[in-house]
């Protein structure tokens, strides 16, 4: 069970974006995310995070994704290709400033990188 750390009043401070990335579990390398507040556990369906998703240049998911928690998905900078095949080829791209929202249960991805991209995610739990 994942521990769940709650989100505090947190005024402007400076992210550190050399350090505290790791590949999710079930991510290619490649693929790495940097959490900047919360915790989230799935099993117990509870919590909320806001975390950094990077992808290097030319990476790129197999298959879709789902989950049970809400999620909200801004592409800061990079391309972000959603809809690639299994080869990493097809897909729509967009570009940086570029927002998505998804309730429980909705597939979405594979999702792929020409040249980079950093994503500000946010996943929560609806009461």
């Amino acid at each position: 069970m994942m521990m769940i750390t709650e989100k505090i009043h947190d005024e402007f401070r400076k992210l550190d974006m050399t350090e505290g990335w790791h590949t999710p579990e079930g991510y290619p390398d490649g693929i790495k995310q940097k959490i900047i507040a919360g915790g989230i556990d799935e099993k117990a369906g509870k919590g909320n995070r806001t975390r950094l998703l990077k992808f290097e240049p030319g990476v790129y998911t197999v298959s879709p994704f789902v989950h049970a928690y809400w999620e909200e998905v801004f592409l800061l900078e990079g391309d972000l290709i959603v809809g690639n095949d299994a080869n990493g080829e097809g897909g729509t791209r967009f570009t940086g400033y570029t927002y998505a929202v998804r309730p429980p249960g909705v597939y979405h991805g594979p999702f792929k990188s020409e040249k980079g991209c950093i994503l500000l995610e946010n996943h929560y739990f609806q009461a």
